[in-house]
Order: C-alpha cells, then structure tokens, then sequence
C-alpha cells in the first residue's frame, strides 16, 4: 500500500512541476523579421565563397534552414509577399492582390497602402497618404499585440512605405518608410500625429546625403566577382547622372532630389535601413519591458531596386549581396550586445525572387522574353476589330473637330491580368462573355503565352499543379482581372525595357525564396521538406504562444518547432 502511495505522490509531483513551467510565457525579449526583397534562394550559395562567417552564414550554421520555401500563390510581387509572410494567408483572403490594382466596383487605380483619410507627417497639405487598410486580416504583429493585451510593442521600418506598413499591421506603433523627397523616414498620422523626438533628431542628421556622397565601390578587387558578367552589359540600366552602368558610380553631380532617390538603389539603402532600425529600437526601447517582448519588422528594399536596374547577374548585384551580409553580420552583434545572444529571435526570408534577363537567356540560347504595353493595346485593338465596335465620335470642346477616342474594352493589364471595362461593355451593349471568349482567344493564339484562363468561371481545371492553385489562390474577385495569363518560362510583363529584370510569375525563379531561422529556441539544422511562405506566420505565431493571423490558412513548420 505504502508503494502505491509513494508512486501517487510522485505522479502528482510531476504533474505539479510539469504545470509550473506554464505559469509564465517564455517569449524572447524581441523578435526582428527580416525580408529581403528579390532575394532569390540560391543567393545563399552563388555568392556563398565571398560571404563572411558571421553574416548568412552565420544564420545558417548556427540557425536553422528551410531549404525548399516556395510561394503558393500569383502574382509574386513585393506587397502579396510581405502580407503574406506576417498574415500566412494568401491574395484571396488578405486582399492584396499585388502592389497596385484596379478596384472592379469603380475602375479607380489603387496602390495597395494607398488611405485617403490619412496624410504624411509635416505634410500641411493633408494629401492622401498611406496605412494598412486595405490588408483585410490581421497579421501575426497584429496577433501580438492582442495577445499581450497592447503590453507589447510593434515597429515596421523599411525604405518601401508597403514593405513596412504591411508587415506591420493594423495594430502597429508605427510603421516609418524612407521619404525620397526629402531623404528622410517618415510616417503617416495613421499611428500618430507627430514623429518622435528620436525620429525627428534621427532625421535632422541626414545620414543618407553623406553615405550618397561616398558613391558606391567594389568591396573587393573586381577579379573577385566571378559570379557576375563583365561590368557594364547591355543588360544593365546606368543610374541617373551616369553614361554606363560601371564601377565606380559616383553622384557627385547629382542635385539633392536625385541623391535622395538614388540611395534606394544602392548598399547605403540597406545600411540606412539598418540605421534606421536600430534608430527605433533605441528610441522606443525595444526588448526592454518586463511583460512583454517586441516586434520589429525590417525589410532591405535595395536588393530590389538594385536587381530590376542592373539584373541578377551583374556586379552590381553581387556586390549589393556581399555588402548586405556584412550588414547583416553587424546587425546581429548589435543584437548581441543589446540583448544577449539567445534572447532573441530572427526570421529572415524574401517577398519573392527575380528571373534572369530575358536577353542575356537568349543570348545564351534559352528561350527568353519579355511583354510591354503594346501587348494589352494589341489586345484592346483585336477585340474591338472581332466585336465590331465602332466607337462614338468625339469633339474637341474648342474647336469642335474630331479627336480619338480613347474609349477600350479593356481596362489594361496589371498582375499578369486583364481587367474588362464594363462601362464600355455596357454602353456599347457588348456579351460580356463574348468578350471574354474573344479575348481569350487571342491570348492563346500568342506563342509568349502558356495558358490564359477565365478567372470569374473558375477556368483552372485544365492547368497543371501548382499553376491552378496558385492562380487561385491568388484570385481577388474585387480586385482581380477578369482573366489571368501564364506566360511561357523566361518570359516576363517588363514594359518593354530590355535591361534588368523583373518578377511576378509562378516560376521557380520567381517563388522559391530563402527562410532561415535563428535565436531563441531555435536548434541548428536544415529541411528540404517543402513549406510555403504562409507557413513563417503560423510558425512565428507557436513559438511566441499566441494565436495566428484570423485569414492564416499556413501551418507551423514542424522541423522549426523541434527543442534543441
């Protein structure tokens, strides 16, 4: 009796102590996102022999990776991708159906933080500025704050206005974004009506004129970058003041305007980003409460700018990566130093990736190419021939002679979609369906196009995984056109330039993206077990012990959730 007496007590005791361990969340003192626009995942290893031991690697030796991340949803574009990393929901549900759209209610053009009842801070005009309205779900920022009962805090800091308000949420102190007018951080009056002091003083410094001044070298000797073509290709873009888009690129001659823009393009944006973040973190003393962690999420927008002005293949871009893992190294044992080396936790990963230049593939013998304006206006003009259409005439109001009439069926194309003009439709009493048919027809008939299918007819059955899902998954009906294109692979939407580069396509270039993990409670290691962007949402989400964003539609990512 007395040995099943002991072994009861123990049982309880167990339990006891097993129950104790939950009286108090374990969080870390602050958690950081990282998104690095246009990063591709193999980034990670082409420039791997040039990157330091304490940036990426530093990440992936000491962190966790998952190799195979891909996004499930179309178009690949900067603002779906940062919604979707802290909503872990896709277009369909969190209604950024990509970085600007066509509201199908009105026809009016939207950008996709635009907010007519809020201006920029110092802005006496009170022109319409930006928020996260138009995001219909929470994010997991947002999950914080309501799980910590608004103890915890949340900044967004990036030089896009959406790559930090996005990520941000609803429920954000603030979100800061860099003002290329006057080459500060700015805000709008969304979070408040006026700039902290520290922003106002961060600001008054100017720290991006000197950086500009500085111009933008080689961090190594030239014969360093084999991972690159010979400076200045055809496939490059010079900067503003510059013939050719060599090394050295010095903007000495640039006006103030110019040099505020130009730092967008260049490793200073990255470094300015950082400055900025650690800026916040200080101001805001962030990871420094006693109930409650942090939040603050960093995107690097440079990397973007950069890959669509000289293409992924140039020095440029080489560089801009070599640069930005010191960054990232100095960021990390600055975090070291202000919180400890395990009382924090990193995420990095990227919107989406980017697609080599279309010439440079078919100058190497892959089939390649790209599509621009002329495309929907060939488009516009077929429909109008095949439907015979004959357009009003209009007068000039002065001289009472004909002009042209711009009247289309179409509203243009945007996401790889094309929006119908149901005004038009309408007044001239066309089958909206004929329309479709017709123009889908076209599409087709088009050797650039893979598939063209009817958005609002659930057209994907005929298309292979994961093109179906990913369309639908991408379907916004207020937002989306009325039918959507695939484009053959190598090919891209780029407005008809032939330097650079571009994304937006379900292509592997495109969609799969780097997720590191590292920090507080996350074990050395690596998967390629596949997962998708809007799984970081629901894994960050675990790790912290709160509930997910309420459109999340991920799944925690179990090899991450494994103890040490």
């Amino acid at each position: 009796m007395k040995k099943y007496a002991a072994i009861i007590v123990l049982f309880i005791v167990i339990i006891s102590q097993s129950c104790s361990r939950h009286d108090h969340v374990e969080r870390p003192r602050i958690v950081v996102g990282l998104v690095i626009d246009q990063m591709r995942w193999d980034y990670l290893y082409r420039y791997a022999g040039l990157y330091g031991k304490d940036g990426f690697k530093r990440l992936m030796c000491d962190g966790f990776s998952c190799q195979n991340t891909m996004i499930s949803y179309l178009p690949s574009f900067t603002a779906p991708g940062h919604a979707c990393v802290y909503t872990g929901s896709v277009p369909a549900i969190h209604g950024i159906a990509g970085n600007s759209w066509t509201e199908n209610a009105t026809g009016a053009a939207v950008y996709c933080v635009d907010d007519p009842h809020v201006w920029l801070h110092g802005d006496n005009t009170k022109a319409p500025s930006m928020s996260p309205s138009n995001l219909t779900v929470t994010t997991v920022t947002d999950e914080y704050r309501l799980a910590t009962n608004m103890a915890s805090r949340v900044y967004g800091v990036a030089l896009k206005d959406r790559g930090s308000i996005l990520p941000a949420g609803h429920l954000a102190n603030a979100a800061y974004w860099y003002n290329d007018k006057t080459g500060e951080f700015t805000t709008s009056t969304y979070y408040a009506n006026q700039s902290p002091d520290w922003l106002q003083a961060f600001n008054k410094r100017k720290p991006g004129d000197s950086m500009v001044k500085l111009g933008w070298r080689l961090l190594k000797d030239s014969k360093s970058y084999t991972e690159s073509t010979v400076d200045a290709t055809n496939y490059e873009k010079a900067l503003k003041g510059e013939k050719v888009p060599v090394f050295p690129h010095v903007f000495d001659s640039l006006a103030d305007s110019d040099r505020y823009a130009i730092i967008k393009t260049i490793p200073a944006g990255n470094t300015y980003t950082f400055m900025m973040a650690e800026a916040c973190m200080e101001g805001e003393h962030l990871g420094k409460g006693r109930d409650a962690a942090d939040f603050i999420a960093i995107s690097l927008s440079s990397t973007d700018y950069a890959g669509h002005q000289f293409g992924p293949n140039s020095m440029e871009v080489e560089d801009m990566f070599l640069r930005l893992d010191r960054e990232i190294a100095a960021f990390l044992k600055y975090m070291d130093r202000m919180y400890g080396k395990d009382n924090y936790l990193v995420f990095l990963t990227a919107d989406h990736g980017g697609a080599h230049n279309a010439n440079f593939l078919t100058d190497n013998d892959v089939p390649a190419g790209s599509v621009n304006a002329g495309f929907a206006t060939q488009l516009d003009d077929y429909l109008l021939k095949e439907l015979k259409v004959k357009k009003e005439v209009k007068l000039d109001v002065k001289t009472h002679q004909p002009i042209e009439n711009k009247e289309s069926v179409t509203r243009g194309m945007n996401n790889y979609q094309v929006f119908l003009n149901d005004s038009f439709i309408l007044k001239y009493k066309l089958d909206r369906e004929k329309v479709k048919a017709t123009a889908l027809h076209w599409l087709r008939s088009r050797p650039e196009v893979a598939y063209a299918v009817d958005l609002e007819q659930g057209g994907q059955s005929l298309l292979p995984e994961p093109l179906r899902s990913m369309i639908t998954n991408g379907y916004y009906p207020r937002r989306s056109g009325a039918l959507e294109f695939i484009l053959q692979p190598g090919w891209y939407e780029n407005g008809g330039r032939t330097t650079g580069t571009t994304h937006g396509t379900w292509n592997p270039y495109d969609t799969h993206i780097p997720l590191l993990w590292y920090g507080w409670h996350i074990h050395h290691g690596e998967s390629y077990n596949q997962v998708q962007m809007v799984d970081i949402a629901p894994t960050v989400a675990a790790l912290l012990h709160i509930q997910m964003p309420n459109g999340c539609v991920g799944k925690p990512i179990w090899d991450v959730m494994q103890k040490k």
